[in-house]
């Protein structure tokens, strides 16, 4: 089955605690060209406020999430 969105890589920060997923977020964009996309998994509820709220900040291209159960992934365009 086709990814609807595909993405660059893929970032697993699950079990981890707020601010650590959006902290590893950041990490690895850094080391990303303009365009690509991350998708970060994320069981931590706060991700949901905390990813968006990074993506504005910093001018990355907030793209959504997914709720997967107890994980949720979320998409992001570097910019």
């Amino acid at each position: 089955m086709p990814r609807a969105m595909e993405w660059d890589i893929e970032i697993d920060a699950q079990g981890l605690l707020c601010p650590l997923p959006v902290l590893r977020l950041r990490k690895r964009l850094q080391d990303m060209a303009p365009g690509q996309v991350a998708r970060l998994l994320a069981t931590d509820v706060m991700a949901a406020v905390d990813v968006p709220h990074f993506c504005a900040e910093q001018g990355h291209g907030y793209l959504g999430s997914t709720d997967m159960g107890e994980t949720t992934a979320y998409l992001v365009r570097k910019a």
